[in-house]
């Protein structure tokens, strides 16, 4: 008898290094067309935001490198792991995107994956700017005293 899969009713993949790469200067939220043994995979939480980032294709914008594993159950139909994924947002946030692009040094970086009430897959993502090395310094030394302050507390 084979192994029934178990889906999470409520999926939230965070990119915890982006934030330690990037300052965030405007997020927003977007769908994603999945096919159906892709979505099945984010819903037992078998993604990698890692390496991604978005880019637009024309007037479109793409996620990629956004690895989503194979799902175990599917046959032939699998999807491929790092394929170029669409986001799905109004042309008003597209515009505002391709404009706030042209500054030099902007990114667009994927944070969070999650699913919605509904079920369906959006992707946070967070125009962004790279951070340098003494900003990730300063970022650490902060972390570092807030977590003495808490100690002291309990």
């Amino acid at each position: 008898m084979a192994e029934k899969a178990t889906f999470a009713k409520q999926v939230n993949i965070k990119n915890r290094k982006a934030s330690f790469e990037y300052q965030f200067l405007d997020t927003y939220v977007a769908g994603i067309m999945l096919t159906g043994s892709e979505i099945k995979s984010i819903r037992q939480s078998k993604v990698n935001l890692q390496d991604a980032y978005a880019v637009f294709l024309g007037e479109e914008l793409y996620v990629k490198q956004m690895h989503i594993s194979p799902y175990e159950q599917a046959t032939y139909y699998n999807h491929d792991p790092l394929r170029d994924r669409k986001l799905l947002l109004q042309k008003r946030e597209l515009k505002k995107l391709m404009g706030k692009l042209t500054d030099k040094g902007l990114t667009i970086v994927p944070t969070r994956l999650f699913t919605n009430d509904r079920g369906f897959a959006k992707l946070e993502i967070a125009l962004a700017k790279g951070k340098k090395l003494y900003d990730k310094r300063d970022d650490i030394k902060e972390k570092d005293i807030k977590r003495e302050m808490d100690r002291e507390r309990a």
